[in-house]
């Protein structure tokens, strides 16, 4: 089983969650897909569809204006929630302690945490991205439980462009081999950044690539419907 995760960003209204949510209703496939939307887009009707967050407060509850708690999203039905993502690590400043921090609530409440990792274009062009993929893998997973890892370079991220199937090879082989030492060889990693129906049945089918996470392509059935068909188990 593959998995493909759509990420809506901030992005999207109720009825075109509806749509998408529609259209997948019928679609056939062994893969696991879920559609990670913004939160005022996780209550109304699912249509079966399993749908995620795309962040997590590390807090239970309390005075922390704007934060939604692991116990507000099971109440959605969420399944998956995304933490430390790129744009949250860039814009928001999250470290690894946040985001295992996040990750771990989200266990804590039987949800699991799809857990972004990734090298920006400094150090890319520096030589650092398996130092710096390991480093926030080790330092970004909780210490028990089950979680997804996500690679996603961050100078890729909204830029169109991809890592060659090599690069994406080599990292995901680094990955494993982290999650190998710390004894956890069999958490799914996925990749991510600029996927599209072009690329992505190429990439799904890497060496230690267990899935797909999925920005811009996700928002329609016409970008998106083809991705999961081009997909196999």
């Amino acid at each position: 089983m593959k998995y493909v995760i759509g990420n809506w960003k901030m992005n999207g209204n109720m009825a075109e969650k509806d749509s998408l949510l529609k259209s997948l209703k019928n679609v056939r496939t062994d893969n696991k897909v879920v559609i990670c939307l913004p939160f005022t887009l996780l209550c109304g009707n699912t249509f079966g569809i399993t749908i995620g967050a795309q962040d997590i407060s590390e807090h239970t509850n309390g005075a922390y204006t704007g934060d939604i708690s692991g116990a507000m999203l099971i109440e959605s039905d969420v399944k998956y929630v995304l933490v430390g993502h790129s744009e949250r690590r860039f814009y928001h400043h999250e470290t690894n302690d946040i985001v295992k921090a996040k990750a771990t609530a989200a266990i804590q409440n039987k949800i699991i945490p799809i857990i972004c990792v990734g090298e920006t274009a400094d150090e890319k062009n520096a030589g650092r991205t398996m130092s710096v993929v390991k480093k926030m893998v080790l330092e970004s997973v909780p210490k028990s439980g089950n979680y997804i890892i996500a690679y996603e370079p961050r100078w890729a991220i909204g830029k169109g462009v991809t890592p060659s199937a090599n690069e994406i090879t080599a990292v995901h082989e680094t990955i494993f081999k982290t999650l190998r030492g710390i004894k956890k060889e069999n958490t799914p990693v996925i990749y991510g950044g600029s996927v599209d129906a072009g690329n992505a049945g190429t990439i799904a089918n890497l060496p230690h690539v267990d899935g797909l996470l999925i920005g811009r392509a996700s928002l329609k059935s016409d970008t998106l419907l083809p991705i999961i068909k081009t997909i196999k188990e």
